[in-house]
């Protein structure tokens, strides 16, 4: 392989897709809302192949620049459709590498963790130009791209 192949991880810090991927969670974060992988990378126009795997990589760099400044991280709000409302296991296991988890992606302190970072991250990423929120407490409406407000 020659010496100018840069490796994904590479490829993706010089991309802008992490800047793109905070500035539409941030817009998530302000209605308080979630978002699928698959409907964050239909919303950020991510081109194939590996699509999600591009979303994962762009969500890593957020969740060291988040916690470089010690925020919430903003990737607790794009969630696994088939994991209940809940990230993907690599995002625990990246938050327990940066000393901010401790335990298993399926233990019973995941949703707790999960649902405390989720409401740190809507108030902490939310307060940018802070307007209201239109779903009422609880509530859960379906926007643009799967975004669920609550």
């Amino acid at each position: 392989m020659p010496d100018e192949v840069m490796d994904m991880g590479e490829e993706l810090a010089r991309s802008d897709l992490p800047e793109r991927t905070r500035a539409y969670l941030t817009e998530i974060a302000r209605r308080r809302g979630t978002i699928t992988y698959r409907d964050l990378a239909g919303a950020l126009q991510v081109q194939p192949p590996n699509t999600i795997r591009q979303v994962a990589d762009a969500l890593d760099v957020l969740m060291q620049e988040d916690h470089a400044i010690g925020a919430p991280f903003l990737a607790a709000l794009v969630v696994s459709k088939v994991r209940n409302g809940l990230p993907a296991p690599a995002v625990f296991f990246f938050a327990g590498s940066l000393g901010r988890f401790e335990g298993s992606d399926t233990g019973p302190e995941t949703p707790t963790y999960h649902a405390r970072e989720l409401r740190s991250a809507w108030d902490h990423w939310g307060s940018f130009n802070e307007r209201s929120s239109i779903g009422g407490e609880g509530s859960c409406e379906p926007l643009d791209f799967g975004v669920c407000e609550r």
